[in-house]
């Protein structure tokens, strides 16, 4: 029963504490499994890390006398110590970008109870001369749903707090502990690290803007047909012919190449760090290669190489050829002496004995 001694309260909420500490920890396992199922229902968000954490007992205590003791003893107010901790169990989602934050609270939002919400970006962006810890944070419980199943019914009276960031202010708050005197200090050094908190900001927003500015040039990338019709022109190397008209040539980029591979590998899904590499890898390789050029060579040799796939796969040592190494293949077969590093000297000679084997034949007379 709840009373105005913090002294009897205290003791009383050790002795929960204490006795519930299995099941809170049982809790906690059980919500981060759950929170961790709903995000992986959403392939922009699935990505994000999910952690958990029970707040220290003295720690609970601590924060109670802080905020909540003063005022409720002045009103004469009977409390109970548990009560008053909402985040006794924690949980954290770091996501990549800003707008990840609304994403995620909406998804969570439909499947618990919301108790509060503090949104501490708001709070932060409402102020113009000041910098800091942003980030969501929501008092949840489970849903009346949810409560009423077996496997969650020793959970229905365990609420939760969940906070929501970004992967740039889950840091900023790591460090933001770290400075230890952040108020009452020389102004000088207050800006320094309003200066520090507005960089911090400033790559989030970068850091979304880069993926925004990614998905808009995947997006404006030329459609096939104009990159084929850029390679109609390019059969050979583009010389430089006195006073002839100049010819444009697009150089060849992650974008573009990505665009050409999936013409020729239709339904393939890329990994985006490694069509990035393998790009470098061939523009290494020939620096002045052009969209076009880098098409011409797979629309002219892919047949070969994939006839040659074919019998290489059907051998009982054959492994598959993914289609990285198959334009790696189409490369070396457009161009020998430029593209040969591309393959090892085992796969150049396993493809340079197949190919001699199966050179058509030249009639005579």
């Amino acid at each position: 029963m709840a009373s105005q001694d913090y002294e009897t309260e205290k003791v009383v909420f050790r002795e929960f504490y204490d006795a519930s500490w299995d099941t809170m920890e049982a809790a906690r396992n059980a919500f981060i499994t759950m929170i961790g199922s709903l995000l992986a229902t959403d392939a922009a968000i699935a990505g994000a890390k999910v952690e958990g954490r029970i707040k220290e007992r003295e720690e609970c205590l601590s924060k109670f006398r802080l905020k909540y003791q003063t005022g409720l003893e002045s009103t004469k107010t009977a409390y109970a110590i548990r009560d008053h901790i909402s985040d006794l169990i924690g949980l954290r989602i770091v996501c990549f970008y800003e707008d990840d934050v609304e994403r995620v609270k909406s998804l969570i939002s439909a499947e618990f109870d919301v108790l509060g919400v503090t949104d501490k970006t708001a709070q932060m962006e409402e102020t113009a001369d000041a910098f800091g810890y942003k980030g969501l944070h929501l008092d949840l419980r489970l849903s009346e749903g949810r409560r009423t199943l077996k496997e969650y019914a020793a959970y229905a009276d365990y609420p939760f707090e969940l906070q929501i960031r970004t992967v740039v202010q889950d840091s900023w708050s790591i460090l933001d502990h770290k400075i230890k005197y952040k108020k009452s200090i020389p102004n000088g050094l207050k800006r320094r690290i309003n200066t520090l908190a507005a960089l911090f900001e400033l790559a989030d927003r970068e850091f979304r803007a880069i993926r925004d500015g990614t998905a808009e040039e995947i997006e404006r990338t030329d459609a096939y047909a104009e990159i084929e019709e850029e390679s109609a022109v390019v059969p050979a190397e583009p010389e430089a012919v006195v006073d002839a008209a100049p010819r444009k040539y697009s150089p060849l980029n992650a974008f573009s190449l990505l665009r050409i591979a999936k013409h020729f590998f239709p339904g393939q899904d890329f990994e985006p760090h490694k069509v990035d590499g393998f790009t470098q890898q061939v523009i290494d390789l020939k620096p002045d290669i052009s969209r076009g050029k880098f098409n011409f060579y797979l629309r002219e040799t892919i047949g070969e190489v994939r006839r040659y796939k074919a019998d290489f796969e059907a051998r009982p040592e054959g492994t598959p050829l993914n289609p990285f190494t198959v334009m790696r293949h189409c490369l070396y077969a457009g161009d020998p002496d430029v593209f040969a590093s591309l393959l090892t000297d085992r796969a150049r000679e396993s493809f340079d004995v197949w190919r001699a084997d199966h050179e058509p034949a030249v009639e005579v007379g």
